[in-house]
């Protein structure tokens, strides 16, 4: 079976963690294993943001991301994010973070030969070469910095599109 994974990028680096085995994904594990024990020291720390303070944590709108308890963690935290009431609702051409997961499939699945089922990698193989892609990721701030200033388009093509699907 496929592992979870959770990604986070800034201008100058990628952060990511692989599920572990057996673990529930659910508000608790966010929470405790994803932003506690990696997010918010990640983005505290001046080698992997611009300035600390300064970054704002987007989310993906999952269940629990969007939980009170992971707000409160934020704000709690001094983590500026996009709350429930600024960042809307299925907005996967707003968030450039869809586009790093869609590189990472592109790439895993180029590994194994799979061009239109990238996710189809299973067991130990699949975290394997997940971890090579990623690794390969973690520092290529270009990549960073054009999808992060790529937003104002974005935000333009929402709007020209009024809210359907765009080319981002």
């Amino acid at each position: 079976m496929a592992r979870k994974f959770y990604v986070l990028f800034t201008a100058k680096k990628l952060m990511w963690v692989i599920k572990e085995k057996g673990e529930s994904w659910d508000g608790g594990y966010f929470r405790e294993k994803i932003l506690t024990e990696r997010v918010i020291p990640f983005l505290n720390d001046p080698e992997n943001v611009l300035a600390v303070g300064e970054a704002v944590f987007l989310d993906d709108k999952a269940p629990c991301m969007r939980a009170k308890a992971t707000q409160q963690l934020l704000r709690a935290s001094g983590i500026e994010f996009w709350g429930n009431d600024v960042w809307p609702g299925n907005s996967p051409d707003l968030n450039p973070a869809e586009h790093i997961g869609s590189i990472i499939g592109g790439r895993g699945g180029s590994k194994n030969g799979s061009r239109t089922q990238p996710w189809s990698i299973f067991g130990g193989d699949f975290e394997k070469n997940l971890i090579e892609v990623l690794e390969s990721l973690e520092d290529k701030t270009d990549l960073f910095e054009d999808l992060l200033c790529s937003y104002p388009a974005r935000l333009k093509a929402v709007r020209e599109a009024r809210g359907q699907h765009t080319d981002f």
